[in-house]
């Protein structure tokens, strides 16, 4: 696996998230269809919670600690712990985009990784450094679809019309 192109990645999804949550009115970034499904303003907290307690922290606990225990996370759970819904959505996306400015200046920090150590994840099993920093970039990949799709549905909520010209929805 080639470690550097996931890594620049990472860093060029900064821009990619940037542009995605950036200039977002009120009224878009709190709506939702339904109750179980995730606003933009959920989301930019699921990611700053996960940049900061799961991915970098777990990727660099299996460099460093391997036979330790992870700390448990609750990421589903957090939404409504950490109040998700009632935090200022500009200053968790700065607060995100923070998180992974840091998380990349981190990861080009590393000198020669062990990126095949292995750790044991109490649900998945034994897990690699590796295995952690691909499943980071596609955690990325996957939420770019979840916000493509939200924004698409917002869309067709507001403006009430059909989108077969667009291709089909």
């Amino acid at each position: 696996m080639n470690h550097k192109l996931i890594i620049e990645g990472l860093s060029r999804n900064q821009q990619v998230f940037e542009q995605l949550f950036r200039g977002i009115s009120r009224e878009e970034y709190i709506w939702k269809d339904k109750p179980s499904r995730w606003c933009l303003l959920e989301i930019i907290c699921h990611l700053y919670d996960e940049e900061r307690e799961d991915f970098r922290k777990r990727t660099k606990h299996i460099l460093n600690a391997p036979n330790q225990q992870f700390e448990p996370i609750d990421p589903e759970g957090w939404v409504l712990k950490r109040e998700y819904m009632k935090q200022e959505y500009d200053a968790m996306l700065n607060h995100f985009l923070g998180e992974r400015k840091a998380s990349i200046n981190w990861l080009h920090s590393l000198v020669s990784p062990k990126w095949d150590t292995i750790s044991i994840h109490p649900d998945f099993g034994e897990m690699t450094a590796q295995q952690f920093l691909a499943n980071w970039l596609a955690h990325d990949y996957l939420h770019f679809k979840q916000i493509t799709k939200l924004k698409l549905d917002y869309l067709e909520h507001i403006s009430k019309e059909s989108f077969s010209y667009a291709g089909g929805c």
